[in-house]
Formats: C-alpha cells, sequence, structure tokens
C-alpha cells in the first residue's frame, strides 16, 4: 500500500527549518515496516486544471499492507517525526491507497 502526504508549511520558515524537514522526512525510511520512501517538491510542470502543485512537500511511503501502515503510525519513527516537526505543518493531507499490480 502507499501512503501519501501532502505538507503545506508555515510561513516564515527559515532555510535550516526547511533542510530539517527534509531530514525528517527521510528519517522514517528507518520505521521497519516501511519498504521504500520517497520525497518531494512540486514539479514545474505546465499549469492545467487538474494539477495542485500549492503545497511544499509531499512524501510517499510503502508498506507491504495495512497492518504494515497501521505499525507505522504508532512507531517511535513516526512518533519522532511528528513531534519534531509538527510545528512546522499548516496543513497536511494524507492519501492512502491499494497499490494495484
Amino acid at each position: 500500500m502507499a501512503h501519501t502526504v501532502y505538507f503545506w508549511l508555515k510561513d516564515g520558515l527559515t532555510d535550516a527549518d526547511r533542510k530539517s524537514f527534509e531530514a525528517g522526512m527521510k528519517s522514517l525510511a528507518g520505521a521497519p515496516t516501511v519498504r521504500r520512501v520517497f520525497t518531494g517538491t512540486p514539479a514545474a510542470t505546465p499549469s492545467r486544471g487538474v494539477v495542485d502543485n500549492s503545497f511544499d512537500y509531499n512524501l510517499v511511503l510503502w508498506f507491504d499492507d495495512v497492518a504494515g501502515h497501521d505499525a507505522y503510525q504508532v512507531s517511535d519513527t513516526h512518533l519522532k517525526f511528528v513531534a519534531d516537526h509538527k510545528a512546522k505543518f499548516d496543513v497536511v493531507k494524507v492519501f492512502d491507497n491499494e497499490v494495484l499490480e
């Protein structure tokens, strides 16, 4: 399954704050049930009505199954990320999906 998270960060963050946030996202690879991690920022694709690139960062985590996702949610790695970075979030949106093969 894929756990896709979009972050809109608070205004006024420093470059150091953003670098810390990026490192925090990458640290989530250390959670036991995480299989793959992708992080990014909006792509400079042409504007179209179906594209929302208003977010600051996105995170995609892959798990073997929903049970792996659920274990991740209460893992020390995830809880530390939230504790260390929640003050930087303005808006967070999550899209979870089963990956079709």
